[in-house]
């Protein structure tokens, strides 16, 4: 039977681990019984109640404030190939009963017990993100284990998240298995896209929207569309591919925007797309000095709070940038408001639509709301896991 070191909660302080959730935070240990200073990052431990009563196995993070993260709730075991091999088996499980294409997010972190790992597939590729000290531990173990499950012909890391910095990791981009092209070709919703994997924004594409973007597909027919932070047209090529008169693609990277017009000629729809490089408010300005109006505005910024305190400066912020995009858009025309921001309620997204159709001086309606898509489960207990938001809101 393994044994692990034991790693003392406080008392009272096993609540919301008992109700499933996977984070021990740093002020919950009972440091005099499990002292922090003695482990470090990745060691396995297994998580106790005062009484020792076993809650689970987890890898430490003892600088941290989240100073572990449980892998195996209730049990106790060590992070070895086994375990890691039956994760990868169990989130490819799922994702082969939703999609009938390769491509998608394969792992995503504490939803699929790989908390800190993400896995985004391209087919025949594999681009995984390894995003604190403690997981990078077990690269080699979770390299065995995706070669193994999937047999992929290359796997990328892609260790350079904003998440590392702040723990002050280096950057690292690297093959460690096989090949991989510095552009991978993916499809969504029935259309292809091209992305670079080595340099491009987190792996190079985000699927987190898949099931939004395709909803507008059905909304777009002979309509002029903008698509604001458009990186390389994910919103914007779809619709053009759905039968959108127009798509003018707003970037403030120029090799994001090449990225478009690529993407737009490999669906034959270069001639009614347009690209403005710029910083969003700038150019929607600009659009609105000049008379431009817009049937459908699709808002799809970074997230504007990065951490809690931010959530008021950063309410702030959509509010701006969609009364931007109310003044663009057309009577009866269609606004697709999204939120990336994990530390925004849907609730207060939609409080601020309210606020910026009231500065634009119209009415909106909500039409339809959406959120991240069956490669993105969301676990019940922990709210952090359920991030995207979107709102589809007529202007009357």
């Amino acid at each position: 039977m393994t044994s692990l070191p034991d790693l003392y909660l406080r008392k009272g302080a096993d609540r919301r681990l008992r109700g499933g959730h996977l984070w021990v935070f740093s002020n919950e240990v009972d440091t005099a019984r499990s002292p922090l200073s003695d482990r470090s990052s990745g060691d396995p431990v297994a998580v106790r109640t005062t009484d020792g009563k076993l809650l689970g196995s987890a890898y430490m993070e003892p600088n941290a404030l989240i100073c572990a993260r449980v892998y195996a709730p209730g049990q106790e075991r060590l992070p070895d190939a086994e375990l890691f091999e039956t994760a990868v088996r169990r989130a490819l499980i799922l994702r082969d009963q939703f999609f009938d294409h390769p491509f998608y997010r394969l792992v995503y972190g504490d939803s699929d017990l790989l908390p800190g790992v993400v896995v985004d597939r391209y087919g025949d590729y594999l681009v995984m993100q390894l995003n604190n000290a403690g997981v990078e531990r077990f690269e080699s173990l979770l390299v065995q284990a995706l070669v193994a499950v999937l047999e992929p012909a290359g796997l990328l890391l892609r260790a350079d998240s904003r998440a590392r910095r702040e723990q002050g990791l280096p950057d690292r981009v690297e093959v460690i298995h096989g090949e991989v092209p510095a552009v991978v070709q993916l499809q969504e919703n029935g259309v292809i896209f091209e992305a670079s994997v080595h340099g491009g924004q987190k792996t190079g594409w985000f699927y987190d929207h898949r099931l939004s973007r395709g909803r507008l597909q059905q909304c777009v027919t002979g309509r002029d569309v903008l698509d604001v932070y458009s990186y390389v047209g994910g919103w914007g090529i779809q619709a053009g591919v759905a039968g959108a008169a127009s798509v003018c693609c707003v970037d403030s990277s120029e090799a994001a925007l090449d990225g478009v017009m690529k993407n737009a000629a490999l669906n034959g729809i270069e001639e009614k797309v347009t690209t403005v490089c710029g910083r969003a408010d700038a150019v929607m300005q600009t659009l609105a000095s000049e008379g431009r109006q817009f049937d459908v505005v699709v808002l799809d910024p970074p997230a504007f709070i990065q951490r809690r305190k931010d959530l008021k400066k950063g309410i702030a912020a959509y509010r701006r940038i969609n009364e931007l995009g109310l003044r663009l858009l057309r009577p009866d025309g269609l606004l697709v408001a999204g939120s990336c921001s994990m530390h925004l309620p849907r609730a207060e997204l939609v409080n601020a639509l309210q606020g910026a159709s009231r500065r634009a001086g119209c009415e909106l309606r909500i039409v339809e709301q959406g959120g991240q898509g069956p490669d993105h489960p969301v676990h019940p207990a922990i709210p952090e896991t359920d991030y995207l938001k979107t709102v589809f809101a007529r202007r009357l």
